[in-house]
């Protein structure tokens, strides 16, 4: 072979080689940028109801502050035109949606990200009993808004604009019946329906039509009126279904076709059943205040039943919810061990940690920390340790406003979102 031609074969294959090296570094590149993203999207996803998208209050936000300054984070900005009310907030298409009282109006508000009020819609009577006040945080899907008021009135409404698109009363439609403290429950919403517990003659359980309101089918099987509770919405062995607290029961029902899979009586005192249940492994847990304790359950694997695991009535919850984090249920105590904070075993029940200088508290998770705010406005930060937690940071909510302070945190896009009353204050969490 001629030294052109060695020549021209040693240039075409050093031409192969860096095509096939830039070929590989695109791979490359593009793998990186779509894991970034894909990460980003996770970590960045809508709030769109009461406690997530997940019911838990768990968010998958990282790079946070692990300690705040002694004033607390960064203030971004406060809204003084909530109302007055215990709803949190949802988060949706770069809007926030809540709601409040006015007078004798409840109304349901969207703002922007910067804390300007894009809209007001009103929703029904306000409740002027026991803790007046708005009591839920409105449910978005697809373009519109959920939101029971304390009375009865369950509306949808266009995200966007405010503009009501359908209301139905669930005291004239399924003879609603509640409490000493009104209708609490926020909604959930799953494809084409809607479902909540009115608790009536009619209906203990309902699933709407979420586009219209027209009832999809009814369960009366228990004769109990509706609990302050908010459902939860789980697969298990290949069935969805919804499970709630009634007035003095544990239920499950499968949501496609409202039969009662199952039912465990549990009861309070002032039938205060106010947590969400959580649900983890075919096992269910459930907490209730003045005295009434915990309890773990588990499933049969026919579904049609559950049988008691523990029951610990020293550990009740009056409204703060618990979160579990890697096998462990972290809340604060209601009458029994006082106002104070404890970490205790999901499978035993198990007491692991408790502090006793801890008031009672509403919680929220993310970045391996827990965020408390007691009812007393005071937010404080907790490290998950292998032994329990330890607190790390808090400070005091501004303003000279007593409380009580029992709207939930919520974490989301690096914020940290807090309620109270006429009043939402959003502060700066993130790391860098």
């Amino acid at each position: 072979m001629s030294q052109r031609g060695s020549n021209a074969g040693s240039n075409n294959n050093k031409q192969k080689r860096i095509s096939i090296n830039k070929s590989i570094e695109l791979i490359l590149i593009f793998l990186f940028l779509f894991i970034i993203k894909s990460h980003a999207g996770n970590i960045n996803r809508s709030w769109p109801e009461f406690h997530g998208p997940d019911r838990n209050n768990i968010s998958p936000e990282k790079n946070l502050l692990k300690k705040w300054p002694k004033k607390g984070p960064e203030l971004l900005w406060k809204f003084s035109g909530c109302g007055k009310g215990y709803s949190g907030v949802s988060i949706a298409k770069k809007m926030l949606f809540l709601s409040g009282d006015f007078k004798d109006q409840e109304f349901v508000l969207a703002l922007d990200m910067n804390g300007k009020l894009l809209w007001k819609s009103p929703n029904g009577e306000s409740w002027t009993g026991p803790y007046p006040g708005a009591r839920t945080t409105p449910t978005y899907n697809e373009g519109r808004l959920y939101q029971l008021n304390p009375t009865g009135r369950l509306a949808s409404f266009q995200a966007g604009s405010g503009k009501e698109v359908w209301a139905i009363d669930l005291v004239g439609e399924f003879e609603a019946r509640w409490g000493t403290w009104a209708m609490s429950e926020n909604v959930i919403v799953d494809k084409e329906n809607l479902y909540c517990i009115p608790g009536g003659s009619r209906a203990l359980v309902v699933a709407l039509n979420k586009l219209n309101g027209q009832t999809v089918w009814v369960n009366k099987e228990l004769d109990e009126t509706a609990a302050y509770s908010s459902s939860i919405l789980v697969t298990y062995k290949n069935v969805k279904q919804l499970i709630s607290l009634t007035q003095r029961s544990v239920i499950s029902v499968d949501v496609k076709n409202g039969k009662m899979l199952w039912s465990y009586p549990f009861v309070s005192r002032y039938d205060q059943h106010v947590n969400a249940p959580i649900f983890h492994n075919g096992y269910v847990f459930v907490t209730s205040g003045h005295s009434a304790g915990a309890m773990l359950l588990k499933i049969d694997p026919d579904l049609h039943g559950a049988k008691k695991v523990w029951y610990l009535r020293k550990v009740d919850n009056c409204h703060g919810g618990m979160i579990l984090i890697n096998g462990n249920l972290y809340g604060s105590g209601c009458r029994l061990k006082g106002k104070k904070f404890y970490c205790l075993d999901f499978l035993t029940g198990k007491v692991k940690k408790i502090d006793t200088n801890m008031r009672k508290v509403s919680l929220a998770y993310a970045d391996n920390m827990l965020y408390a705010l007691s009812d007393k406005g005071h937010m404080q930060l907790l490290s998950i340790e292998k032994n329990g937690f330890e607190i790390v940071s808090k400070f005091k909510l501004l303003g000279k406003k007593k409380g009580p302070y029992l709207s939930h945190p919520v974490i989301h896009d690096g914020r940290l979102y807090l309620r109270y009353g006429n009043d939402l204050s959003v502060y700066n969490i993130r790391a860098s």
